[in-house]
């Protein structure tokens, strides 16, 4: 068994380059494990960080100094940011709290709509089902009610975290953002010589990194707005706060779309019953899902490397679960590394070639 695998490992990383990629990729994963948390103000500036380089790029172009293009790039997205923040926010919340009210007679309906199924369909659906089905969801709609209570607790103890992402965060991203070219040296000094792999790996990851961070926050709002617009023309109630959520769904790819389905079919069914107008709010969610699909998607992500649902699917549910948010974010990304990772391993030879053309 051991001579196996010793033959495997000096097959796959006999290369130099092939291990010291190993043991890069071994270091960053501990370093994120053991201390992600502690970094996560960090991970946040670098990602508003890469974020921002794009039009502070286009301001240097114009003659402006690094310094001052900078500068000028994050008051702007702080400001843009403060007024959605002032706009946006007190409606969604009213709009949360409004929901929340209202969701013991969304329930009692959805109850009644439930236990006549039996007697419309009494060769399909027996009373017995119904009633094991409905003490089950009572149950877990108790649990659910003391999570949020428990939350809104644990929330207040989150003041200070918070303070530290609005003050160390915008003053990290103006630093990363001045001196770019200098943390860039830094971090390659102390890179090892033999890092032809990982100069490769980086370069490939660091354009899908930018194209898929552009792409994804353009195609929120783009969605959301959409969403909002269609939700609010149609006189649906909560059009801001489902249009939000419609718009932060495309974080999750396939399984984001199928979860804020079922808020907006309460609310609609909730409010119109099974009408027209029911139908009507259906039909034009999935027109909006159909066009981010087909049509969005391609256009915002054509520079991205496409994987399969079956992986990006898995690699929503591993990457989630080890960092929450960020690992739902950047999903996509870490499964072309890990790509990328097997392709330059499974080939060193050929992979250390094209590095050297």
């Amino acid at each position: 068994m051991f001579e196996v695998f010793g033959r495997w490992y000096k097959r796959k990383f006999s290369d130099p380059d092939s291990a010291m990629l190993l043991f890069l990729l071994i270091i960053s994963s501990l370093i994120l494990l053991f201390w992600g948390n502690m970094l996560a103000p960090v991970i946040v500036a670098i990602v508003l960080a890469y974020l921002l380089d794009w039009p502070v790029v286009r301001l240097q172009n114009m003659g402006l100094s690094r310094t001052y293009a900078s500068s000028v790039v994050l008051l702007l997205f702080v400001g843009l940011v403060t007024l959605a923040t002032i706009g946006l926010v007190p409606v969604i919340w009213q709009q949360s709290l409004n929901l929340a009210n209202e969701m013991p007679q969304i329930w009692e309906q959805a109850q009644a709509w439930i236990t006549a199924l039996p007697n419309n369909y009494p060769q399909f659906i027996n009373v017995n089902q119904i009633e094991k089905m409905l003490s089950g969801v009572d149950e877990r709609v108790v649990k659910i009610g003391e999570g949020l209570l428990s939350a809104s607790f644990s929330s207040l103890f989150g003041a200070a975290a918070l303070l530290i992402y609005l003050i160390l965060v915008p003053i990290m991203v103006l630093f990363m953002l001045k001196d770019k070219q200098q943390l860039l040296d830094n971090i390659s000094n102390l890179l090892p010589k033999e890092r032809r792999l990982i100069k490769q790996v980086g370069q490939e990851m660091n354009i899908q990194i930018l194209n898929y961070i552009r792409g994804k926050v353009i195609e929120i709002i783009i969605v959301g707005t959409v969403s909002t617009i269609t939700f609010a023309l149609m006189d649906l109630r909560y059009s801001l706060l489902l249009g939000v959520l419609v718009g932060f769904s495309v974080l999750i790819p396939y399984i984001g779309a199928a979860v804020v389905t079922l808020p907006i079919a309460a609310v609609a069914l909730f409010q119109w019953g099974i009408t027209p107008d029911f139908w009507s709010i259906m039909v034009a969610y999935a027109i909006i899902q159909a066009l981010d699909g087909n049509v969005l998607v391609p256009v915002l992500f054509s520079e991205a490397v496409s994987l399969h649902p079956v992986y990006i699917i898995i690699a929503v549910l591993f990457f989630g679960g080890l960092w929450g948010f960020w690992g739902v974010f950047f999903a996509i990304p870490l499964a072309s590394l890990v790509r990328a990772l097997f392709n330059a391993w499974s080939s060193p030879k050929e992979f250390s070639k094209a590095c050297d053309e």
